[in-house]
């Protein structure tokens, strides 16, 4: 699934070494505690991270629950392997569980790579925001295929963009990653897409405002 075209972790314009610094400028270490306090990993929880980039967010839900089983997915081979190295240098998981597990592929594809209904939690960060519509729906679906019943998705990503400071601030996602992928979040799309895959329960339970625009948390659960 990795041969199909697919939006770099840092944008069009950024090579890929410069993706956790611009991160860190999204107040990254605000949204991914509250998405993290959303998921509440617990022991022996299997929690897959869809578009997990360098790998923060795995390593820190493995931090928080080191019995839980954390799978990172993503498309690109060079990402993975920075996540690889960022969790080598974190050192040996000690706790009972295992350190993340890190595959290749797309995010429509997560449901046929970690099985169907395998998953207590789903998650993803800044992925959909680089996504046609239609890849937005597909993975959605694929996620809602990969969670168990009552299974909980949590995703950060660009919401709806509410005041003309966030328009303006979100202009600059728009240039790294292009108007036509990203406008639909910045017009509040996502809710209704969630919604659509069979999700029920959904809900945008945090909005932080960032120098790139206004971040949301979306929590929602698989029937």
């Amino acid at each position: 699934m990795t041969d199909r075209a697919f939006t770099p972790a840092a944008g069009r314009l950024a090579p890929l070494r410069l993706y956790d610094p611009i991160v860190s400028l999204t107040r990254e270490r605000l949204w991914r505690s509250l998405l993290a306090m959303h998921a509440a990993p617990r022991p022996e929880d299997v929690i897959v991270d869809v578009g997990c980039g360098t790998g923060s967010l795995a390593l820190l839900l493995n931090r928080v629950e080191p019995r839980a089983r954390v799978i990172g997915v993503d498309p690109d081979p060079g990402t993975l392997e920075l996540a690889r190295r960022k969790a080598a240098a974190t050192g040996p998981n000690t706790g009972p569980g295992s350190a993340p597990k890190w595959l290749t592929g797309m995010g429509d594809a997560v449901a046929d790579l970690v099985g169907t209904g395998a998953a207590d939690t789903v998650v993803s960060s800044l992925v959909l925001h680089q996504c046609p519509v239609p890849m937005k729906r597909a993975v959605l679906a694929s996620m809602h295929a990969a969670l168990r019943p009552g299974g909980k998705l949590v995703i950060a990503d660009y919401g709806r963009q509410r005041t003309p400071a966030m328009r303006l601030a979100f202009r600059i996602v728009q240039l790294a990653d292009g108007k036509e992928d990203t406008q639909p979040n910045a017009d509040g799309i996502l809710p209704r897409l969630i919604a659509e895959a069979g999700f029920h329960g959904v809900r945008e339970a945090e909005t932080v405002a960032t120098v790139t625009g206004s971040m949301s948390i979306y929590v929602a659960h698989r029937a």
